[in-house]
């Protein structure tokens, strides 16, 4: 599953930027991220608590900075394991930052698969939550910069 969408933030690119970097930042702005654990820089491990459909899941979850290109571009591995059940959870984020209009144009692209019984719920299931989970996180992410007249748009 491909996810795409575009924030707008009143903040300069090189500020957002350096938020995007801070782990624990970026994980207040995901829901039900908890227990960040900061390995080094480009290293993290975490759990991340969902609820999709009418289950629930936990997920042992390690995210790899794969490349960071300051101001512009950060590209990420995200690899995660259910608690209590057989699957696994894969996805590479790449986010790319451009000046606009005087703030920055946050642009990204997730690429996710899933397998074992979270796989099994069908597409229509898994998309509906994470554009729940994108609508959260562009909600957060505005808030933090204090803008004062958001702009989201997502596609897919």
């Amino acid at each position: 599953m491909k996810f795409t969408g575009d924030i707008w933030l009143n903040a300069p690119r090189t500020a957002v930027f350096a938020k995007l970097r801070d782990a624990r930042f970026f994980a207040a702005c995901v829901e039900g991220v908890q227990d960040l654990n900061e390995i080094d820089a480009d290293h993290y491990t975490a759990v991340l608590d969902t609820k999709v459909a009418y289950l629930k899941f936990k997920f042992n979850v390690t995210v790899e900075v794969a490349r960071a290109d300051p101001p512009a571009e950060i590209e990420a591995k995200i690899e995660g394991t259910p608690l209590g059940i057989v699957g696994r959870l894969t996805a590479r984020s790449l986010t790319r930052l451009a000046e606009h209009d005087g703030g920055t144009k946050v642009s990204y692209e997730v690429d996710a698969a899933l397998t074992g019984k979270l796989g099994s719920l069908g597409q229509p299931v898994l998309r509906a939550k994470a554009k729940d989970m994108e609508r959260r996180f562009a909600e957060r992410m505005r808030a933090a910069f204090a803008e004062s007249q958001p702009r989201s748009e997502t596609a897919t």
